[in-house]
């Protein structure tokens, strides 16, 4: 077929893109993670930070603020930015002398979004992850709550890959599936793919002048998978196949995800007006769901789980009006289970009630069950969570 491929949309979805246009800009986000591409950030030929680029940037991040809304920053470029202080550039490198790089970039990065963001009176917070943080679940809920914890204290976490201790091949620029298992992790709503490239296309515009930019992605399907090309040259070598993976990641977690060219003295402000009313060409992947209900739905979908915490009738009242179960409603705990792990909520006569993923292992949750949460400190001699398990982490049988 010549010109823009049709994306097949139901009945059901072709509503929802009526519904959600006048929602596809910055603004209506709550919850954001922006990722920062290497060539970028990092002039390929000095190896030097762009100070101006960045300040705009700030500045972006300084207005989402101002509106109430939350932002986490993945950044790429540690690498680029180090190798040249090592005199490494000019050349390919060995996978030391990457982490060398990493090492001595990550410190100069740090400290440039520390300036950059100082000019807003707005406080930097440097997270270095791997990909293992973001899938082994008792890391993942780890950094989940250390994120968290720093976006509510109005901190802006900076994240980049922890490339001075990774063993695996290291990529210039690849951090596009980390930025989503980071959406993924923290229940946002919104990723923001600052690229080199101003969305996803019918086929490589480098090489196709007929190629067209889709402006929103509903399903990918393998029509929309095969418009992925090879990666460009130089640092970044994510290219639009990463980005791929990465929507099929955001978009599983109900969170959507934008594709823009990131080159603009503001790039986010151009994302606060749709293409056709001035703002800038972007692709948007929308998800099916919430966040939350997506979250939800792959709690649900667990057909194990690795013990059961049966409650107290007070308790399973609570539960039905949309509480937290608390330790205090706990009567007994079956099983051997650690902290993340997927567990049954049954009631007092047996019925399965609930499962949910535990926020306490269980030796710790039968210490701590029929107390009251303000006790957990003297029970454990550390203060965990109040709730045994969260009502975001907990779904209620239907049947």
């Amino acid at each position: 077929m010549a010109g823009l491929p049709e994306i097949a949309l139901d009945a059901t979805a072709e509503v929802a893109a009526r519904e959600t246009t006048a929602g596809m800009t910055l603004r209506a986000a709550r919850r954001l993670v922006v990722k920062i591409g290497s060539r970028l950030l990092v002039d390929d030929r000095s190896g030097t930070i762009r100070r101006d680029w960045l300040n705009g940037l700030a500045d972006d991040v300084a207005l989402c603020r101002r509106r109430g809304q939350e932002v986490v920053l993945v950044s790429s470029g540690a690498i680029a930015c180090g190798r040249e202080h090592l005199g490494l550039v000019g050349r390919s490198l060995r996978l030391e002398e990457k982490q060398a790089a990493a090492a001595t970039g990550q410190l100069r990065l740090a400290h440039a979004y520390q300036n950059a963001l100082a000019r807003h009176d707005l406080t930097v917070a440097q997270v270095l992850l791997t990909q293992d943080d973001t899938e082994a679940r008792r890391r993942h809920l780890n950094a989940r709550a250390t994120i968290d914890t720093l976006v509510k204290l109005g901190a802006v976490p900076v994240i980049n890959e922890n490339d001075t201790v990774a063993t695996n091949e290291i990529r210039f620029g690849d951090n596009d599936r980390l930025a989503a298992r980071v959406a993924q992790m923290i229940s946002a709503d919104t990723l923001v793919l600052l690229s080199d490239i101003d969305g996803l296309y019918t086929a490589d515009p480098r090489r196709d002048p007929t190629a067209r930019l889709v402006p929103q992605v509903h399903d990918l399907s393998s029509e929309i998978e095969a418009m992925a090309g090879e990666a460009p040259a130089g640092y970044s070598s994510g290219g639009m196949v990463t980005k791929v993976i990465a929507a099929r990641i955001a978009m599983g977690a109900g969170c959507r995800m934008v594709i823009t060219k990131g080159d603009r003295r503001s790039p986010l402000a151009g994302l606060d007006l749709p293409p056709e009313q001035g703002g800038a060409p972007c692709t948007w992947f929308l998800a099916e769901a919430e966040p939350r209900t997506a979250r939800k739905r792959w709690i649900a979908g667990h057909l194990s789980v690795n013990g059961v915490v049966v409650v107290d009738n007070g308790a399973l009242a609570a539960l039905q009006r949309g509480k937290s179960l608390l330790p205090a409603g706990v009567v007994r705990v079956d099983g051997v289970f650690q902290r993340g792990d997927p567990v049954a909520v049954h009631a007092l006569d047996g019925r399965h009630v609930a499962r949910g993923l535990t926020a306490y292992g269980s030796d710790d949750a039968r210490r701590i069950m029929g107390c009251r949460s303000r006790d957990i400190e003297a029970m454990l001699g550390f203060q965990g969570r109040d709730e045994l398990i969260h009502r975001d982490d907990l779904v209620m049988d239907t049947v």
